[in-house]
């Protein structure tokens, strides 16, 4: 890893490549910096939109963010009855008790525009192709002492390379989250680092620091990176805000975990999931003190660990390995690989949409600095040709290829059922749902989800033969159907397997249970066949 001090880089307006004639050249760079955002839009809007067709995207989470951005919306808290019930929060838990992202209120004007959960997807694929010209002012930084030719080059490869990359593909697969707004502001504070402008730096740090609690630690390793490459130069406002951010981030982490999430209805310690390590940070931090081993036993217990960074860097050669800037990519992935929730472990989930803006600027960073000497410049090219081709043949199977086959525009016939079953629902209506559906109705019903305890909602939509989340077989949602029969309800439609029933008497259904302020909030049981494939979730 390179950790020296690296040189001044001038401002972007002056670096070479950054300015073409028109008549020269068809497209000048700022046509070149919009054709590229269109793509990387209409790609991660295609994506969200094949989802929702598809009724793919579940409550978890899709649900969950719409209810919460609506609550801003209407000038309120961020509240999901989704979330809060199933998990067993109080009433008055928010959002901003589970993940403190007080940033997705600014989303809350999309929904002035149109009150749909399309909107987040919308929504996220703005902020994804936000990130296009901000990798390509960090490649004009990274390449300004290259040749005009290959800086130019390097600009569009990389906006490219970006546009298309398969974390933000996945992302988009899986669904909206907060994590959205991570991808931008994270290239927003590596860019304007490069810059020198460290009034922004730290305006983008606070806004991560309120985009995710655990974000503060990535902000905090920026600091050190700011540190190391203002060593032994002039730049005092490099050092004092890599200072700052250095202490300020991890503080800020620390000030959420232990005040602000349980001040807004959260639980101290809800997301621990290193037991292995201890019973929370400070066990963890005496046990290791006491056998560092602890740390490697866990960072190397389940082989799809390994396997995970192995992919990471191995798709890009190895070459973030030599910069400073990977310091960054540190505390997310110590918090995936020492994890023991395997859903941490896969590239199937949205986790590696936080990783991929330092991931990609690390690799621009050294193939700028191999471009810059004569002697190897030539193996630079050859070396940035082969990543991004490796990035972009990796993007084809991981989400491109989708988007050419009708098949999955399309509902398979349960989910499709689930659709028709939705429409019988009054709007206004309390509704118990199939988390595959639940994003359908959360725009005009209060929606809660089905899961093993009865909610003694009016409709219960939910399905018999086919397995859901959070349920662990198919035979246990078959039996919660048989339950609700034999306990007032009535089944009015049932089609593939689909089921809609609604309730006709006033007795409890044995079990039936509403979230009280003496709640305990419960984690779910991860079932036994995830985190056995680093591909699928």
């Amino acid at each position: 890893m390179t950790t020296q001090a690296e040189p001044a880089l001038p401002p972007l307006a002056d670096t070479p490549g950054t300015r073409e004639r028109s008549s020269t050249v068809a497209l000048t760079p700022a046509r070149r910096t919009a054709l590229l955002s269109v793509l990387c839009f209409a790609v991660m809007l295609a994506i969200g939109t094949q989802g929702w067709t598809s009724v793919s995207l579940g409550g978890f989470d899709l649900g969950i963010f719409d209810q919460g951005v609506r609550g801003y919306a209407h000038l309120g808290l961020p509240v999901s009855s989704l979330k809060s019930y199933h998990h067993e929060f109080p009433p008055g838990f928010s959002l901003l008790g589970d993940h403190f992202s007080p940033v997705l209120a600014l989303l809350a004007p999309l929904y002035w525009i149109w009150d749909d959960p399309r909107s987040l997807i919308i929504g996220q694929a703005l902020l994804f192709a936000a990130g296009v010209p901000l990798i390509r002012r960090i490649t004009a930084y990274c390449f300004a002492h290259a040749e005009h030719r290959t800086a130019r080059r390097a600009g569009d490869l990389a906006g490219l390379v970006y546009a298309l990359g398969w974390p933000l593909l996945v992302a988009s697969r899986v669904g909206f989250h907060e994590v959205a707004f991570a991808v931008p502001l994270t290239l927003l504070m590596l860019e304007r680092g490069l810059a020198r402008k460290y009034g922004t730096v730290v305006l983008a740090a606070v806004l991560l620091c309120c985009t995710k609690e655990d974000l503060g630690l990535m902000v905090g390793a920026y600091g050190l990176v700011l540190l190391l490459r203002a060593r032994g130069s002039k730049d005092r406002a490099g050092r004092l805000t890599g200072t700052g951010l250095l202490l300020g981030g991890p503080l800020a982490s620390a000030v959420t975990v232990t005040w602000l999430i349980p001040g807004m209805g959260g639980e101290p310690g809800y997301y621990w999931n290193y037991g292995s390590l201890g019973p929370d940070a400070g066990g963890a931090l005496r046990n290791l003190l006491h056998d560092p081993l602890l740390l490697v036993q866990a960072a190397f217990d389940q082989p799809l660990k390994p396997l995970l960074l192995l992919w990471l860097f191995g798709t890009m050669l190895l070459l973030p390995l030599r910069s400073a800037t990977v310091l960054c990519a540190l505390p997310l992935l110590a918090e995936r690989i020492l994890s023991s929730n395997p859903n941490h472990w896969s590239i199937a989930r949205h986790y590696d949409s936080m990783l991929w803006p330092i991931m990609l600027t690390a690799t621009i960073e050294v193939l700028g600095r191999l471009s810059a000497d004569e002697k190897t410049a030539r193996r630079a090219r050859a070396l940035g040709l082969a990543t991004a081709g490796c990035m972009l043949v990796t993007a084809v199977p991981i989400g491109l290829v989708n988007l050419v086959v009708p098949a999955y525009w399309q509902p398979k016939p349960s989910e499709a059922a689930l659709v028709r079953a939705a429409a019988l629902i009054p709007d206004g209506a309390g509704v118990e749902a199939d988390n595959q559906i639940a994003p359908r109705l959360t725009a005009r019903a209060d929606v809660v989800l089905v899961d093993e305890t009865p909610r003694g909602r009016e409709y219960v939509l939910t399905r018999s033969d086919k397995r859901s989340f959070p349920f662990a077989t198919d035979k246990q949602q078959a039996g919660r159907i048989q339950l609700l029969l034999n306990h007032g309800y009535r089944q009015i439609w049932a089609e593939d397997g689909v089921v809609l029933l609604h309730r006709e008497g006033t007795d409890p259904v044995p079990g039936e249970h509403v979230p009280g302020p003496g709640s305990t909030p419960v984690q779910d049981k991860v079932p036994s066949d995830v985190g056995h494939n680093l591909f699928r979730g």
